[in-house]
């Protein structure tokens, strides 16, 4: 058996996409700059990255890209971009000998796997954290904003933004580009992929320019004192690709509920398929309205937050993690039902309160709504909306045919037969990705076991869970203001294969591993 891939084509391309990461931290230095922080950091991160772009091209000129070299572009191109964004946490951590002393003494980032760990976590757009302190005061302004770039990054898809700038993965766009959308499938905008890249990318961005504007246009009005224009990019950054670092240490609870209030339309909106935006631009508003899935997930945010809001306003919440005031304020019962629903729905990991010090049937509750996910096409992780729908419809369809067993039933959504072949790899999918989270919360809890760190049910669950689904914060020491620095490495190893295969969406990683059956 073989396994049929030109392994130095794919490799060659995974260096070209290495090669223009380099480019994007020209960001960050130009933070470093403007602070007068980390410079060195990183026009040296950006000469390595370059160089070792440079020399994995080499390895294929004139690389031809088929279907299972697309397979092991996009998930060694992503396993690449987590890699290369160590670069600047280890160089800040370690310093390099006898050339740059260390520029954050005693950073939990010098030692590699909680540097490979936080950067997984920023181009997966999961979250988590590994950070003992999170404050520009321990690490320098400009390698934080590297941490809120790289979620931006990974927000809309590397390898999108690849075949939106470079001609040559044109040819394979679409496989690409399947691989690596989230959802079951992609929807082409136009004629061209490379034209339906850049459009999703322009979508993505305008977002982006437009959050950063509104939040930096509430300090200039003297609504939200600390939402400097750091603040305002360094946010940007995360919320639309539903990322969730902050370069507070209390998240968005530093600012005033005026933030909290305009963040969340900005994450509902992330957790939409992108591609119904571009209808709405062309002024097919309809297209909106009629979508099957938006339908979904717009009544479920309306109904889980109605749900939460009513659970926090009858007191399960301790009246210091609703901001102070009495667990049945309607305005902060409400605000905080909203905007937890809004970023963990679909992925955000944002918190405005600490909710692993909710009553357990509430953490219960916001646990099953980690499971649904944002829509398809959409920035948002988890099993995702359409596919519930399918799962539903396919079980229900069961039923009825077991009670009618000469009746043919399709599965219909939005008035169309769904394929048997999609519905089969929905459920396979679904399938391998309980069967991998309830294997990952076993040994999350055996392996802290080990070394004394003794995880509850429920926090083994929830940090398999945040990897998986790419959501950041789990509950108890893992909440949303602890992080997942005492866990062992080998857990963090783990936690970061669950973060990759997440983005991945499980089946292009694991089909790398299934040789084709020659059959004579």
């Amino acid at each position: 058996m073989s396994w049929g891939v030109d392994w130095r084509a794919s490799t060659s391309l995974v260096g070209t996409v290495v090669k223009y990461l380099s480019l994007t931290m020209l960001v960050p230095l130009v933070v470093a700059v403007v602070y007068g922080e980390d410079i060195a950091v990183f026009v040296v991160s950006i000469a390595a990255t370059a160089v070792l772009g440079l020399a994995l091209e080499q390895l294929d000129p004139e690389p031809d890209v088929g279907p299972r070299e697309a397979l092991v572009l996009v998930s060694f191109a992503w396993l690449a971009a987590a890699a290369v964004g160590t670069i600047p946490y280890l160089i800040a951590g370690n310093g390099i000998p006898f050339v740059m002393a260390p520029s954050a003494p005693a950073s939990t980032l010098a030692n590699p796997v909680n540097a490979l760990f936080e950067s997984t976590s920023g181009f997966t757009t999961t979250g988590a954290t590994v950070l003992g302190e999170i404050s520009t005061d321990r690490h320098s302004h400009a390698v934080m904003m590297w941490r809120q770039l790289t979620q931006w990054l990974g927000g809309m898809g590397i390898i999108v933004l690849m075949i939106a700038i470079l001609p040559e993965l044109a040819v394979n766009g679409a496989q690409l580009m399947q691989s690596e959308a989230p959802g079951p499938e992609l929807q082409k905008l136009t004629p061209k992929i490379v034209e339906t890249a850049r459009a999703l990318w322009l979508i993505y961005f305008g977002f982006t320019v437009l959050y950063v504007a509104v939040m930096y246009g509430l300090q200039f009005v003297g609504l939200a004192e600390n939402m400097t224009l750091y603040n305002a990019v360094a946010h940007g950054f995360s919320t639309m690709p539903t990322g969730g670092f902050s370069p507070e240490a209390a998240s968005i609870a530093a600012f005033k509920p005026i933030v909290q209030w305009v963040a969340i339309p900005f994450m509902v909106a992330a957790g939409i398929n992108f591609a119904l935006f571009w209808h709405v631009v062309r002024g097919e508003f309809r297209s909106l309205l009629e979508d099957t899935e938006f339908r979904a997930y717009a009544g479920a945010t309306a109904v889980l937050i109605a749900v939460l809001s009513a659970l926090l306003f009858r007191g399960a919440a301790p009246p210091l993690e609703l901001g102070g005031t009495t667990a049945g304020a309607t305005e902060n019962a409400l605000r905080q039902a909203a905007f937890q629903i809004a970023s963990l729905l679909n992925s955000t990991g944002f918190a405005t309160s600490d909710f692993a010090q909710w009553d357990d049937h509430t953490k219960i509750f916001l646990l099953f709504t980690m499971f649904i996910g944002g829509s398809a096409g959409s920035t948002g992780g988890g099993v995702k909306v359409v596919r519930w729908l399918v799962v539903f419809k396919a079980v229900r369809r069961e039923l009825f045919t077991t009670a009618n067993p000469n009746t043919v039933r399709p599965v219909r959504l939005a008035g169309q037969v769904v394929d048997e072949d999609a519905i089969r790899g929905i459920m396979g999918f679904t399938l391998l990705y309980l069967v991998l989270f309830g294997i990952s919360a076993v040994f999350l809890g055996l392996d802290s076991a080990r070394v004394g760190y003794d995880l509850t049910v429920l926090e083994s669950v929830s940090a398999s869970l945040a990897a998986l689904g790419n959501i950041g914060p789990g509950f108890g020491r893992l909440g949303p203001f602890g992080s997942y620095l005492d866990l062992p490495d080998t857990s963090k190893l783990l936690m970061v294969f669950l973060m990759w295969i997440g983005r991945l969406e499980i089946v292009p990683v694991l089909a790398l591993f299934v040789d084709r059956l020659d059959r004579s």
